[in-house]
C-alpha cells in the first residue's frame, strides 16, 4: 500500500481520490487550505486519513505546508491537484505551489499534476509572469501549459521518478459546474492508477493522460528550452530551485 498527499483535497476530485485510495488501503495525506476547511474531511481523518494545512495561494504557508508533510515521513506519491479556474490566485496555485512542494517535499516515488485541455490554449512565455499574483498577467489556461511542462520537466531532470501530467476532463465539480460532460469517476481515476499501480503503464513518466490514454501535449511542455525558462523564472521567484 503507497502512502499518498493530495492537495486540495477537501472536495471535487481531490476529495474523491481520497475517498477512493482510502478505501482501497492506501495511506492517505488530505489537505485543506484553512483550519476551518478541515471540517469537509472529517470523515476521512476519522478512517485514518492524516491533515495538513495551508493556503496555497501564499508561499510561506505553501513551505509550511511542505514541512508538515515532511514530519509525517515520507510518502509514495503527491497528486497536485488543488487549482482555481480564475483571479489573482491563478499563477500562486495552479504552478507556483506545485512547484514549490515539488522542491521541498521529500522526494517521492511519483508525483502527478492536474492539467487540462485548456492548456492547448497557454502562451508558453514565462516572461513578464508576475507569480506573486499581485496582478493578473496569466491565464488559466497559461498555468495548466506551466505545470504540464513542469511534469515533463521533472520526468526529464530526476529519472528515478514517476512524473505526469493529467487531464482530469470537464467533471461536474465545483469548478466544473453541475452541466459538465465528462464522467466523474473518470476524473479521478487516472490519477489514483498513476499515484499506485504496479501496471507497467503506471510505471512511466512524462507523459499527459485522459482517462488512462496518453494524449500529445501541447508541443511546449515537451520543448527542453521553454521547461528550462520556467524552472529557472519559478526557481528565482521562490529561492527553491530543483535539484
Amino acid at each position: 500500500m503507497a502512502r499518498v498527499f493530495i492537495t486540495g483535497s477537501a472536495d471535487g476530485l481531490g476529495r474523491a481520490t481520497a475517498q477512493t485510495l482510502l478505501g482501497d488501503g492506501h495511506e492517505i495525506i488530505v489537505h485543506a487550505r484553512s483550519a476551518e476547511r478541515l471540517t469537509a474531511v472529517n470523515d476521512l481523518i476519522g478512517r485514518g486519513a492524516s491533515a495538513v494545512v495551508g493556503d496555497l495561494a501564499d508561499p510561506d504557508q505553501t513551505r509550511a505546508l511542505a514541512d508538515q508533510v515532511n514530519q509525517l515521513g515520507r510518502v509514495d506519491a503527491v497528486i497536485h491537484n488543488a487549482g482555481v479556474y480564475s483571479g489573482r490566485q491563478v499563477m500562486p496555485v495552479n504552478i507556483v505551489a506545485p512547484y514549490l512542494l515539488t522542491a521541498l517535499i521529500d522526494r517521492p516515488h511519483r508525483l502527478v499534476y492536474l492539467s487540462s485541455g485548456m492548456h492547448h490554449g497557454g502562451r508558453a512565455d514565462v516572461a513578464g509572469v508576475d507569480w506573486s499574483g499581485r496582478r493578473g498577467t496569466g491565464s488559466y489556461s497559461d498555468s495548466k501549459l506551466f505545470v504540464t511542462a513542469l511534469a515533463v520537466a521533472v520526468a526529464r531532470i530526476w529519472p528515478d521518478v514517476y512524473s505526469n501530467a493529467v487531464d482530469p476532463g470537464w467533471v461536474p465539480t465545483r469548478m466544473g459546474g453541475a452541466g459538465a460532460p465528462d464522467d466523474l469517476r473518470l476524473g479521478h481515476l487516472t490519477q489514483e492508477w498513476l499515484a499506485t499501480s504496479d501496471e507497467p503503464e503506471a510505471r512511466s513518466s512524462g507523459g499527459y493522460w485522459y482517462h488512462q490514454r496518453l494524449r500529445t501535449p501541447h508541443p511546449a511542455a515537451r520543448n527542453t528550452n521553454f521547461q528550462d525558462s520556467l524552472l529557472d523564472a519559478l526557481g528565482r521567484f521562490t529561492a527553491a530551485p530543483l535539484t
